[in-house]
């Protein structure tokens, strides 16, 4: 179901509507868009907070049927709990608000979010977040099952001002949480197709889909011979188990000044992993598919930057293989050579994901980006260390670390930044080849990172690894599109 956004500056008292949403807040004293709806309506609000029908806590809400005095068939009251909020609370309290409004099941909302005041934030901001959760939470994959669910009329959102000079902007963040809100949709629906389905040559696929038509993308993809060519024996190594083929995608995006350098983001995209000859266990190992979420991210990214028209060039890369295991997979103790030159010794063919990652990084170099973010599913030990609430980050330039940051708290896609100091970069020391693919039982995530940073000397490089944001478990299993918004606002901040 596609949503309808809107924005307009009226008089909600006359707005006819089949749901009007506003907001209020634990204080005695009504904000300002509250109190007119509550004068209009004869105290209706009031009455609801006297009788303790709304609660005081964050999101808690009342759903009022034909209002008297106003011209909507509802009124949904949400209680944003502060008269000022911070960033992670507006979020909670929009997924609280989105859920309330979907649960009325009408066609058309109108929402003023004029009585919620963010701390360093915007009308702009609000409308951006607001959008993209309504996407997200309205999101469905049933592609593969026999019986669907019903087709829902798309509903329609108009955001409501009482300031014209106030609509630009909150067009304008509508704007952004759609093309957020739909690149991550994108992502997610490639995490959660099928690994039988989902492999190196349909992600080449999907790419070349993207580029028809669109004159600003041009797709290339490069097969094995190709890649064997350059030198890329490191990543090759991962889907030799595997009987279907490894490909390079590459996707150049040029929005921005001929001749201007591009940036680059790259993803690891083994579409499953088994672990290779280093076999996993096998409970949950069915959660492997989404061992291409940075891949799928990189595609999502992409879409949201073309829905933008973002005036930057930008190269987008993909490592895709299947790490299998057979008669011709890789072994621990096999040395490999990758396309730097540098010699690689495999101690454990689980630590897959550096090994296709350190190709795609050098081979991007070819474009001579200002700088390269790849992102990767690459450690379990990222969860350890921050759990599921943000992606680890590591980088050769602090800077650029902080950048990457602040886009992540903007966004919602919250990242950490660990150390990437030499001391550690010893663990990968090995006797018989240039660099070992995995380093001791400590720091896993600090490691695979120090592999990594081997490959970009002299490059503006940072490091996500998305292990612990990329999916969930349990009853809302599946892939979340992370960290397609870091992604758009670093590119939109350009």
């Amino acid at each position: 179901m596609k949503l309808k956004f809107a924005a307009k500056a009226t008089d909600l008292i006359s707005e006819k509507t089949d749901c009007l949403v506003v907001f209020t807040n634990s204080n005695k004293r009504l904000p300002t868009v509250a109190a007119s709806v509550n004068k209009a309506t004869g105290g209706a609000i009031t009455d609801l907070i006297k009788g303790g029908d709304l609660g005081t806590e964050l999101g808690s809400h009342a759903l009022l049927h034909n209002p008297q005095g106003i011209a909507a068939k509802r009124l949904l009251v949400v209680c944003a709990d502060k008269p000022k909020l911070g960033d992670r609370a507006f979020m909670a309290l929009a997924k609280a608000a989105t859920a309330s409004c979907l649960t009325a099941g009408v066609s058309s909302y109108s929402l003023c979010l004029e009585d919620i005041s963010v701390e360093d934030r915007c009308i702009q901001w609000q409308t951006r977040i607001f959008t993209e959760t309504l996407i997200k939470a309205t999101y469905r994959f049933d592609v593969y099952k026999s019986k669907k669910a019903p087709v829902q009329p798309a509903a329609k959102f108009t955001y409501v001002v009482a300031d014209k000079a106030s609509v630009a902007a909150v067009k304008k963040g509508t704007a952004i949480g759609e093309a957020v809100g739909y690149g991550s949709s994108l992502a997610r629906d490639l995490g959660n197709t099928p690994p039988n389905i989902c492999n190196p040559s349909y992600l080449s696929k999907q790419a070349k889909a993207m580029a028809r038509g669109e004159q600003r993308l041009s797709v290339k993809v490069l097969g094995e011979k190709e890649m064997g060519a350059l030198g890329m024996h490191s990543l090759l190594s991962v889907g030799r188990g595997s009987v279907q083929p490894s490909q390079l995608i590459v996707m150049d995006y040029r929005g921005g000044k001929k001749g201007d350098a591009p940036y680059a983001i790259v993803g690891k995209g083994i579409t499953f992993d088994s672990g290779g000859i280093s076999l996993k266990p096998g409970a949950s190992m069915d959660e492997m598919k989404y061992d291409m979420c940075g891949a799928a991210a990189v595609f999502g990214a992409l879409q949201s930057v073309m829905a933008l028209n973002l005036p930057i060039n930008l190269v987008c890369v993909v490592a895709a293989a299947e790490n299998m295991p057979s008669a011709d997979a890789s072994r621990p103790g096999d040395i490999v050579t990758s396309m730097s030159g540098k010699t690689i010794e495999i101690l454990n063919t689980d630590a897959e994901g550096r090994l296709v990652l350190c190709d795609a990084l050098t081979y991007v170099q070819k474009f001579k980006p200002k700088t390269i973010i790849d992102l990767a599913t690459l450690t379990g030990a990222v969860i350890g260390a921050l759990g599921n609430e943000a992606s680890g980050l590591l980088s050769n330039d602090d800077g650029f670390a902080k950048t990457l940051i602040n886009a992540g708290q903007l966004s919602g896609d919250r990242v950490w930044q660990l150390p990437l100091w030499d001391d550690y970069a010893k663990q990968l020391k090995s006797p018989f080849a240039d660099i070992a693919n995995l380093g001791g039982p400590g720091a896993g995530t600090i490691t695979a990172a120090c592999f990594l940073s081997e490959f970009v000397k002299g490059q503006t490089w940072a490091h996500l690894d998305i292990a612990g944001t990329a999916w969930l478990k349990g009853a809302e299993k599946g892939a979340t599109g992370t960290p397609v918004g870091l992604l758009t606002e670093y590119l939109m901040g350009l």
